[in-house]
Parts: structure tokens; C-alpha cells; sequence
């Protein structure tokens, strides 16, 4: 059995889950052909300004399972999340 070959330079992970009664959504890089990348994930929101990627979600477990379990401090997860 040969191994599989990758093409891509990079690979990200988009995962959504449930927090607080309403759909989050996460984003990981996962593999990264040149330079280091980093190990966080990030959760990440596209509405009519754009794309914004929030700070790690250092205060959960099981994000990327679409199962997080808080673990941390009472703080929103991206500034600003009226819509």
C-alpha cells in the first residue's frame, strides 16, 4: 500500500459547533508545506463587514469534535455579536 501524497501547501480545518444556544464556528490550520503555523483555534465569523477571526478558544475542549466544553471565565468569544 503506497502513502498517501498531499498536494496542498496548506490545509485548514473549518468546524462548526454549538456554544450557547447558537452555532459558533472555528477555524484551524492543520498542515503548512513552508514555515511554522500555529497549533490555536480560532473562532471566526463572516457577516456583512467581512471575515473576522477571533482570539484562541484557549477556555475550551472538544471544539474541533463540535463538542466544546467551557472550561474558563465568563468573556464573549468575538467582541461585538449582535447578529
Amino acid at each position: 500500500m503506497n502513502a498517501v501524497e498531499t498536494s496542498a501547501d496548506t490545509m485548514i480545518l473549518l468546524r462548526y459547533s454549538e456554544a450557547v444556544g447558537s452555532v459558533k464556528r472555528a477555524i484551524s490550520i492543520i498542515k503548512k508545506r513552508t514555515g511554522a503555523h500555529e497549533s490555536t483555534i480560532r473562532e471566526y465569523r463572516i457577516d456583512r463587514r467581512g471575515l473576522t477571526i477571533g482570539a484562541p478558544l484557549e477556555n475550551f475542549h472538544g471544539v474541533l469534535r463540535g463538542v466544546p466544553t467551557f472550561v474558563g471565565g465568563a468573556r464573549p468569544l468575538l467582541e461585538g455579536q449582535g447578529s
